[in-house]
């Protein structure tokens, strides 16, 4: 049960990410998963660069971790594409 958490985490904070980045087209669930996952670990090791912990556990801090790694993940695909 602990991945399909982890999934479902994934999934919102890659949703609220995007929303936050005002995607232009609807990427789908799928891709929203991946970058929350992938957004968590970019977070986490940008806020270890920073001397903070990074993602503690399924909590709230770790959930604005995930976002803001989601976050970076878009604006740097976004400028990749350019």
């Amino acid at each position: 049960m602990g991945i399909l958490l982890w999934i479902i985490f994934g999934a919102i904070a890659g949703y609220v990410a995007s929303v936050i980045m005002k995607n232009d087209y609807n990427q789908g669930t799928v891709s929203d998963i991946i970058m929350g996952i992938v957004g968590a670990v970019v977070g986490g090791f940008i806020m270890e660069l920073l001397g903070q912990s990074g993602v503690t556990g399924f909590n709230l801090y770790s959930f604005f971790v995930a976002i803001i790694g989601a976050v970076v993940v878009i604006y740097v695909g976004r400028r990749i594409r350019q």
